[in-house]
């Protein structure tokens, strides 16, 4: 996970970024660095390794100045150490950059600067934005102009500050998407830049929160801020309280509200450090997996609980078609009650947001004595899921403390795609070019995730005219299955309406019986391989009197015609879609229970982590 502090006002920069950093510590690091202007020169200092280690150097070689940014990096683009540690300078020492996201035309980019003579000091992705700078600088442009042009050529989800030595009086910060947050610090006389709110708050309660394709221009005594077409914007200044669970919620009314609206930036986390999208090459070095052990596994099982089953089973039709490996999922509480076949060609899958539920612990505690190979995914850091595995892939979610789990799940999902690719990279079961369309995938999904949060003000309004009712029905095919799952568990969790998930080829079976003008109907039609059999389901229900809420693809204007309300996400990757659906069905329970007045960080009855059987 990526962290952004910057500051430009009277006192020394240094010390400022550097505690705002270690304020950010949690997110862990493979480097960092910070930049600031000093005696009309820009100073860096960046280290691979944790913050410790940017200490020391700035001990060692002390420098101050009174405009500065720093960073912490998970590598996307490049290995992590010092020539890809952020911040990066330009050619010609004139401008720097800290960045979060993806940019996901930068090969073209690269190639096209370099082409008129840019060259290149890292592998970073995030270095083509600092010469796209300097060459609108080198037209003539202010920093705002030349920043405004640069960032309007980014394609994918971005968080950016940066500064120049010919205006060494302010910063530019911009947020593109939903990769990471910016948000600026209102001080007295001076100004901060940040990407989360713990780092500033020391020193202001005074917040401003960056929109999608916003930028700001900060200067000491104040900021403007105004949309990347040049357009001004006044945005709203919010006051946060010093107690740090007000802090921690930030512009947020719930904790679960600020998690759903995160997972851009913990996809992006997730994603980072693993895959290399210049190579098309996936690394999960904490899974401490060969190439021979790979070639060894015969099966995977998958065991979970709850929300964690659900991933489950999403991550089953992803990993056999990716991997080619069989794969089975298990409830965790009924796993080690079944007498599992399991031998030490298998792999036993535990995924579990707190590594610490109990059922979770005892299958694969039965793993490892059936001489099973046991992994986890995990989110909570240092926890007994993790420590008990041969192998772990951390989810980089974050501190998830809503009960009802969100952001876990979506990264948990995306968690088993890279370990899918991983298998597939040391088995050979995939052509390269077939892996690598698999991969590159990958670096549209923050964005895609980030433009379905865009219309909560739609799920808002819709779940205004549904909160009334008392009973549910989801239906899903496929890889989508498993999604009408979690949601109708979302509903129940928060609402506490009575929701059931079901394959919508089994209607016929049974659940057709209760379908009346009282029964609510979510369908999940999305265009897909079964998008034809989704209609067919939906006419089914229409038929009977039920209210029919689809979930399809944007353009698509037959199911309109079919059902009552339509929620659009945009067209996705097949693979990665139930990503994508999941986010409406997660806004559209969290804002029923709000209508309905319930706790939603606390839903009744309901406990974080199930730690007692």
């Amino acid at each position: 996970m990526c962290g952004i502090v910057g500051y430009v006002g009277p006192g020394d920069a240094v010390p400022i970024i550097l505690g705002g950093l270690k304020r950010l510590e949690y997110r862990g690091y493979d480097s960092a660095g910070l930049a600031v202007l000093e005696n009309s020169h820009i100073e860096l200092r960046r280290g691979a390794g944790k913050l410790a280690q940017l200490e020391k150097l700035v001990l060692e070689r002390p420098l101050s100045g009174h405009v500065g940014i720093g960073h912490t990096r998970w590598a996307t683009h490049g290995q992590p150490n010092e020539r890809n540690a952020h911040p990066h300078i330009g050619m010609t020492g004139d401008v720097v950059v800290v960045h979060n996201g993806i940019v996901e035309n930068f090969l073209d980019l690269r190639a096209d600067l370099q082409s008129e003579g840019a060259e290149f000091k890292s592998d970073t992705d995030t270095e083509t934005i600092v010469h796209l700078i300097e060459r609108h600088l080198a037209q003539g442009q202010s920093l705002a102009d030349a920043a405004r042009a640069s960032f309007a050529m980014l394609k994918g989800a971005q968080a950016v500050v940066a500064f120049s030595r010919a205006e060494p009086d302010r910063l530019v910060a911009c947020r593109i998407g939903n990769a990471g947050g910016v948000v600026l610090g209102l001080g007295e006389d001076e100004m901060y830049v940040s990407s989360d709110i713990p780092a500033i708050l020391e020193h202001t309660r005074r917040l401003v929160f960056l929109e999608s394709r916003q930028m700001a221009i900060v200067t000491a005594d104040g900021y403007t801020v105004e949309t990347l077409d040049g357009e001004p914007v006044k945005p709203r200044v919010q006051v946060i309280a010093w107690d740090p669970v007000s802090a921690e919620k930030g512009e947020y009314k719930h904790f679960m509200q600020k998690e759903i609206f995160e997972q851009p930036r913990a996809l992006t986390d997730t994603i980072r450090g693993r895959v290399d999208f210049e190579r098309r090459k996936v690394r999960l070095s904490a899974l401490n997996l060969t190439e021979e052990r790979a070639c060894s596994i015969s099966k995977i099982i998958t065991v979970a609980c709850g929300t964690s089953y659900y991933a489950g089973l999403v991550g089953k039709a992803i990993i056999e078609r990716i991997a080619r490996l069989p794969v089975e999922v298990a409830i965790g509480s009924e796993f080690r009650y079944a007498d599992p076949i399991l031998d030490n060609s298998m792999a036993v899958l535990a995924i579990t947001q707190s590594g610490e539920t109990v059922d979770t612990l005892a299958a694969m505690e039965e793993a490892r004595d059936k001489q099973a190979l046991v992994w986890s995914i995990v989110n909570a850091i240092g926890s007994q899921a993790m420590r008990q595995a041969d192998g772990y892939i951390s989810m980089h979610a974050g501190p998830e403390i809503g009960v009802a789990s969100t952001k876990a799940f979506t990264t948990s999902i995306i968690d088993q795609y890279l370990l899918a690719c991983l298998l597939a990279q040391l088995r050979g079961t995939q052509e390269p070019e077939v892996l690598a369309a698999y991969i590159d995938d990958l670096a549209r999904l923050p964005d895609l995730v980030g433009s379905v949060l865009d219309h909560d003000t739609a799920y808002r309004e819709l779940a205004y005219q549904l909160y009334q009712y008392t009973n549910f029905l989801y239906l899903g095919r496929g890889s989508n299955y498993p999604i009408a799952l979690e949601g109708a568990l979302k509903l129940k969790e928060l609402s506490y309406i009575h929701a059931e998930g079901y394959p919508a080829g089994e209607m016929k079976h049974g659940p057709i019986a209760l379908l009346d003008e009282s029964m609510p109907v979510l369908a999940i039609a999305v265009r897909d391989g079964v998008y034809e059999k989704m209609l067919s389901q939906i006419e089914q229900a229409r038929a009977r009197g039920a209210i029919v809420i689809a979930l399809a693809t944007e353009g698509d204007e037959l199911i309109a015609e079919k059902a009552d309300h339509v929620l659009y996400v945009p067209p996705t990757p097949v693979l990665l879609s139930p990503v994508v659906n999941v986010l409406p069905l997660q806004l559209l329970a969290y804002h029923i229970a709000v209508w309905r007045g319930a706790d939603v960080d606390q839903p009744r009855n309901l406990a974080k982590s199930v730690t007692v059987e």
